[in-house]
């Protein structure tokens, strides 16, 4: 281990082999770390917090802090932290609550850059990007992929669906479907995230049909949308990615006001 001086690791942490701490870093106690994590000057890591391996965390970070709820009393809820992910500075991340999901958990390879924050009991999947001032509320999901550019706040119990993206100075009051771009204030979806497919490794047979899916939904006069699912769900030549695509559009008529996680909010 390299840890500075200043450095303050509590003897009740357990680190992982080679951390690195730089001055004025706090690991506090009840915190594990994975191999090969790098704690940057200033950084404030707390609570029952797991992290993986690979980790870096630039300077300023506050990790692991207690969930901005007013329903939450100090209970003791876990934050899990995945592999290979970045956290640039001033990154804020709050743990779960007994109301909510119970805990907070990152996946790996995502990379949040400067001043975003994850509030309590969101989960994040895997190879998600936050650029700077990106606010999550709390109870939020973001799925695998998605991209959410600066300033975007995301309001609660919102999901944020695989390979989305999301433009800058949005605010997202409603589920973000999958595959799509998403901006505005009020947002709206815009069209497929064709560049953000094909670099996912995704064929041009693949972004057609989800085109198509998404004129079918999106640029028709037809209004009841419940019927224009059920016909591309009864189509056998749909792509699994336009029913995926249709069937969290589904569960998100679920919630009143279009967040299928709030239909789910413990009373």
């Amino acid at each position: 281990m390299n840890i500075h001086p200043t450095a303050i690791l509590d003897p009740d942490a357990e680190p992982g082999e080679n951390l690195e701490m730089e001055q004025f870093a706090y690991i506090g106690p009840g915190v594990k770390m994975g191999r090969n994590c790098k704690v940057g000057h200033g950084c404030y890591i707390a609570g029952r917090t797991e992290i993986g391996d690979n980790n870096i965390f630039y300077p300023h970070c506050v990790v692991g802090t207690a969930a901005q709820d007013l329903k939450y009393h100090g209970e003791d809820t876990p934050l899990f932290i995945g592999d290979d992910n970045v956290f640039r500075e001033h990154v804020t991340i709050n743990r779960g609550t007994p109301t909510g999901l119970g805990h907070t958990s990152i996946g790996s390879r995502n990379v949040f850059m400067i001043a975003s924050h994850i509030g309590h009991d969101c989960v994040v999947e895997d190879d998600v990007i936050l650029v700077n001032s990106v606010l999550i509320g709390g109870h939020c999901r973001l799925e695998s992929g998605c991209k959410l550019m600066g300033g975007t706040a995301i309001n609660p119990f919102v999901t944020v669906g695989k390979l989305a993206f999301v433009g800058g100075l949005s605010r997202i009051i409603q589920d973000v479907p999958p595959f799509m771009i998403v901006e505005g204030n009020p947002s709206k979806v815009r069209r497929i995230n064709e560049v953000g497919l094909l670099r996912a490794g995704y064929g041009q047979e693949d972004v057609k049909k989800l085109d198509e899916a998404y004129r079918r939904i999106y640029r028709t006069k037809k209004l009841n949308r419940k019927e224009i699912f059920e016909e591309l769900n009864s189509n056998m030549a749909v792509s699994q990615e336009t029913l995926y695509l249709v069937n969290f559009l589904k569960r998100s008529l679920r919630g009143r006001h279009g967040r299928y996680l709030e239909s789910k909010r413990k009373a």
